[in-house]
């Protein structure tokens, strides 16, 4: 049972705001993340904007510096659309993976809406960069802003020396490469000329040992023999195979001019940047809404957000986790912030108040009490598919209705 709160325990009372009272509300919640959910998280750096400059961050798929695009501009135009007939809201806030973390926040948001979205992009989104080893892998939080900067100056430049036409097709070509241009696993480091020579010579001692004669009399394939692109040497000449379409253009084209390859490898950059967010989805902000969920409970416990505040707040959480089912005209597919909160919330239940079933299905953690620490290492160690995988509990599958049947 929440206890009465004073009128001078509130962090803010209203629906107004100032920066004073944002740093306030700002600095209690993140006291709370670092005490009661052992957070760590970047520096960060807050931006209020206006609807017409989200708009305008929409555009540039959130980014605070970007080159110019004639389909940033078209997305822009779509979104302006919706927003203007009602078709779609706007985002409360909008965080960038860099170091320090950037949160946009709407100015048109209440109080209680700016200490929700905060206690979400500041602390949620944010601690998931820092700590889980798939953007540690693929992104530099520290460089990401300055090699924008970098870029939107470079492709400038190439515009002026150039021309529009001929840069634009450039980027054309390599946007629609995107998907196909980044790198999913970490490549093993080169071997040293020595260590080369050293597998050479133990290949050669076990054919020598594996010999057998009767191999001799098979008779050659000419058909392979003459096949360019079975050769081993032409193979490593171009270092294939390569998945990677935009790297090996960038690498291999024999056509393509210095300044084409580097804004290929721009675009490259790009895709590569949002890479773990598009495979961690439900993870982050799963991470994200349990943890604003769970710290603005605790302020209100603790009588530092009244229960005018508090019902604003679960009613724009509420909007933010419904799933609409399959036969609603909503539906368009599975929610990732409502399956991502309901999985925390899952893992937090079975730490404390586990099943016969939960103990069969998770016996190491069952029961433990130890959920903060299993949450910080499923956010650390995991990406949607390995997560849901070893997490997504009986119960759940039963919820969501997670069944192919068989007749």
């Amino acid at each position: 049972m929440a206890r009465q709160a004073s009128k001078s325990s509130l962090l803010f009372s209203g629906s107004d705001w100032d920066f004073k009272t944002l740093s306030r509300a700002y600095d209690a919640i993140e006291a709370l993340a670092v005490e009661e959910l052992h957070l760590d998280t970047y520096p960060v750096q807050m931006e209020i904007i206006s609807s017409q400059q989200m708009l305008d961050a929409y555009s540039s798929i959130g980014m605070p510096l970007m080159y110019r695009h004639w389909s940033f501009g078209k997305h822009f135009l779509h979104q302006d659309l919706l927003y203007r007939k009602g078709g779609r809201g706007l985002a409360y806030e909008l965080v960038i993976n860099s170091n320090p973390c950037i949160v946009y926040l709407m100015e048109e948001n209440t109080m209680a809406l700016q200490a929700l979205v905060t206690a979400h992009a500041a602390l949620g989104h944010n601690h998931f960069f820092k700590n889980n080893q798939l953007f540690k892998q693929w992104t530099d939080a520290g460089a990401i802003l300055s090699y924008l900067d970098f870029a939107k100056g470079y492709i400038v430049r190439c515009e002026e020396r150039h021309g529009l036409a001929a840069v634009e097709a450039v980027l054309d070509s390599a946007h629609a490469l995107m998907d196909q241009g980044v790198f999913r696993y970490h490549r093993p480091p080169r071997l040293s000329s020595e260590r080369q020579r050293e597998g050479i010579r133990e290949r050669l001692e076990y054919e020598e040992r594996s010999y057998n004669d009767l191999w001799r009399t098979l008779p050659a394939s000419q058909q392979a023999a003459n096949d360019k692109g079975q050769d081993p040497e032409w193979k490593k000449s171009l270092n294939l195979p390569e998945e990677n379409l935009l790297y090996f253009l960038e690498k291999n084209s024999p056509v393509l001019e210095p300044w084409q390859r580097e804004i290929i490898r721009i675009v490259r950059v790009i895709a590569q940047y949002f890479y773990p967010q598009r495979q961690t989805q439900v993870m982050n902000e799963g991470c994200a809404t349990f943890v604003h969920y769970t710290l603005m409970n605790m302020l209100f416990d603790r009588g530092q957000i009244s229960e005018g505040a508090m019902l604003e707040i679960l009613r724009n959480h509420s909007n933010v986790v419904f799933q609409p089912a399959f036969d609603d005209p909503r539906f368009s597919g599975i929610n990732p912030y409502a399956l991502g909160l309901d999985m925390m919330q899952d893992i937090q239940r079975i730490s404390t108040e586990p099943t016969a079933e939960d103990r069969d299905w998770f016996p190491d953690m069952a029961g433990q009490g130890n959920w903060r620490e299993v949450l910080l290492d499923a956010w650390a160690e995991h990406r949607d598919e390995s997560f849901i995988r070893q997490y997504l509990s009986p119960a759940l599958i039963r919820k969501w209705r997670f069944f192919v049947l068989g007749d």
